[in-house]
């Protein structure tokens, strides 16, 4: 299989998480930049990383990068690269673009320039003028950077947060991937408690069922790399079959949400049950301030309400506090938060032993970390 190179996407501040997560996966050879960790793999490597990373947005295969400062030398950049061995004559090729501090700032223009230069290159192979694009689909992005053009093709389709197990969405719930990734920086793990008291439709405590029993985020979904010829088909089977063989569903969870919104707790219970934990994970109508975690050295992990309006910071502060009296009657439990809120520390009552900027969507947070003690350690 030939040698590639791959890009995981990575969400603004989330690299490092997406570079440890692809160590553990036994890649090493890595390149981290800003929102993306470059690695060498082939064919079976696009598959394993689509079903397996938890905090990466998507999993590109890098074409070509080449200097381009006007219009002839991105047509001609574009045209060079080996698009014939990618895209087959029915294929569907659409392309994005983005550009930054570039002299090429149309991204419309630049999207149409590469599509050209791609149709003239496949002219050449297919000896045809006229592409119906009715077959799987190849989503090519030009990124231009400091007028440098980088050309990718997706091999993910919907971004990987979209995990295939939510039907409905409650208001602006966090990502997938950022839940992901607030439990891989925490201390938890599927021997420990954990408790959400702003659980809103589940998503912490989904994705530490998923973490927990060890199941692919990916393994639900589908891929639009399933269908490229390139690919042969029985790798995508021997991936998954893989992931399957990997799931460790005989580990038990201690998982418990809590919402104040009846409504949210009825979205988070058929995203749980869709996730295939329905009863793995007991959700409760409840406020925050009712919030009674049980067992010992557990971790609260959560995502409080932002209050953005203005008659709504009292309340968001209201609530820190509640959760600051919770987290002193819990000695041993450590608690996570993200938050905007400048003074998270002085409402909860105590500094963080850690903290962290993230962005939960474009909002610039910190991820705060009050440790606790960690479990003995079992004989």
């Amino acid at each position: 299989m030939p040698r590639l190179q791959l890009i995981a996407t990575a969400p603004m501040g989330l690299e490092a998480i997406v570079a440890r997560e692809l160590k553990d996966l036994g890649y090493n050879d890595l390149e981290v930049e800003n929102g993306r960790v470059t690695f060498a793999g082939d064919f079976k490597d696009i598959c394993r990383c689509n079903l397996w990373l938890r905090t990466s947005d998507r999993i590109l295969v890098k074409i070509g990068e080449f200097p381009a400062k006007t219009f002839d030398e991105l047509f001609e950049g574009t045209k060079a690269l080996p698009w014939e061995d990618w895209i087959p004559a029915d294929g569907e090729f659409p392309v994005e673009g983005r550009s930054h501090h570039s002299q090429l700032s149309s991204v419309p223009a630049c999207q149409g320039i590469v599509k050209k230069a791609i149709v003239e290159k496949l002219k050449q192979s297919y000896h045809t003028d006229w592409f119906q694009e009715i077959g799987a689909r190849y989503v090519i992005e030009v990124n231009l950077h400091k007028d440098m053009a980088l050309l990718t093709l997706d091999t993910t389709g919907p971004a990987l947060h979209k995990r295939g197990y939510r039907k409905l969405v409650t208001e602006a719930p966090i990502k997938e991937t950022m839940a992901a990734a607030m439990l891989q920086l925490s201390r938890w793990n599927a021997s420990r408690p954990l408790y959400d008291p702003c659980c809103g439709s589940g998503t912490i405590l989904i994705e530490a069922a998923l973490m927990g029993w060890n199941i692919a985020p990916g393994l639900r979904r589908s891929f639009p790399s399933e269908h490229w010829r390139i690919i042969p088909e029985n790798l995508w089977a021997e991936a998954r079959e893989e992931a399957f063989d990997s799931v460790q569903d005989d580990e038990p969870l201690q998982l418990t949400g809590s919402d104040i919104d009846p409504q949210a707790i009825e979205v988070a219970k058929a995203a749980a049950k869709s996730a295939g934990f329905g009863r793995e994970i007991t959700f409760n109508v409840l406020p925050a301030a009712k919030a009674k975690p049980e067992g010992e050295y557990g971790c609260l992990i959560t995502n409080p309400p932002y209050g953005e309006r203005l008659s709504e910071k009292n309340e968001v502060e209201k609530l820190i506090r509640q959760l600051g009296n919770t987290a002193a009657q819990l000695p041993t439990w450590s608690f996570f938060a993200i938050s905007p809120t400048k003074q998270f520390e002085h409402y909860f009552g105590r500094k963080a032993d850690k903290r962290r900027k993230l962005y939960n969507g474009r909002i610039e947070c910190q991820y705060l970390q009050f440790l606790g003690p960690l479990p003995p350690r079992k004989r």
